[in-house]
């Protein structure tokens, strides 16, 4: 389980060997995907399959808790300076 704040357009990306969860636990978030948007509101969550390309924008910044592998790089198949590798423990 991770806890994220997030802001803006992330990027387009895919995980090929996980599964991804985003239960939003405050704002507003938007899943685009490369055929469709699934808006998701406060409580409300999706599971992206492994291999679906998607991408996250929060207009405003938005709280999220996804659960996945801790090993799961948060760009997925796309390494970057917005990758993390290393997470803060809390």
């Amino acid at each position: 389980m991770k806890i994220a704040k997030l802001k803006g357009e992330f990027l387009w990306h895919i995980h090929e060997n996980e599964d991804e969860m985003f239960y939003v636990l405050k704002g507003l978030l938007i899943i685009k995907f490369r055929d469709k948007d699934v808006t998701l509101n406060e409580g409300e969550f999706v599971i992206i399959p492994k291999g679906i390309e998607h991408m996250p924008v929060a207009d405003d910044e938005v709280h999220v808790m996804l659960i996945e592998a801790k090993t799961t790089l948060n760009t997925g198949d796309v390494i970057n300076e917005r990758t993390v590798e290393t997470l803060e423990k809390i």
